[in-house]
């Protein structure tokens, strides 16, 4: 992270709008839909859905190999009907299963690696306009291959892709890697990672 503030930007300033209700409309494992009231002096009364992850934060791996290579894993998606590469990725299964916990489980059932190191680089807010998603990144060095397991019934056994920083670098200019978490990464990995500190 840089030093400098290029704009003096205070996030915390008093809310706009006032909330007037809440009700849940959706339940499921990784996350709860909400319809909420606002009142705004602007323009009254409005309602919004408001999707809110349950078991803390999405985790996403950014794995470095011996030979400076990023695993990414290829992804069916079905909301947008095509695949994708991305890096590993997911959620906490139990409200007791810690970010670094998920980030070793899916690097391990997603990729196919263990590390030896993990590092905390980053987090941020995935769709804030209608979700409380939050992504935390970590770092993943000193890779050792194991077996992979399963991913899920959209992808059975995807394959696991090896692209050097500048061959991703180049793949999200183009357009072919266009999965967010995974942009940010490679972004952050062509920006340099001399500075995330080993644990």
């Amino acid at each position: 992270m840089g030093n400098v503030t290029y704009r003096h930007f205070d996030p915390w300033r008093p809310s706009p709008v006032k909330e007037e209700s809440r009700s849940q409309i959706v339940e499921s494992h990784y996350f709860n839909v909400d319809r909420v009231a606002f009142e705004s002096s602007q323009v009254g009364h409005f309602e919004r859905y408001i999707l809110h992850e349950n078991n803390g934060d999405t985790v996403a791996v950014l794995a470095v190999t011996k030979d400076n290579r990023i695993p990414f894993v290829e992804q069916y998606r079905i909301p947008t009907h095509r695949w994708t590469l991305e890096i590993p990725a997911g959620h906490a299964t139990s409200p007791s299963e810690r970010p670094l916990d998920v980030a070793m489980r899916k690097l391990r059932q997603e990729a196919g690696f263990e590390a030896e190191h993990y590092t905390q680089f980053g987090r941020f807010i995935n769709t804030p306009s209608f979700s409380t998603q939050h992504t935390s990144m970590f770092l993943a060095t000193g890779l050792t291959a194991v077996d992979r397991s399963s991913i899920g019934p959209e992808s059975p056994r995807s394959n696991v892709r090896l692209y050097t920083v500048d061959e991703a670098y180049r793949m999200v200019l183009n357009g072919v890697i266009v999965d967010a978490k995974s942009v940010i990464a490679v972004l952050r990995a062509h920006c340099g990672l001399d500075d995330v500190q080993q644990h």
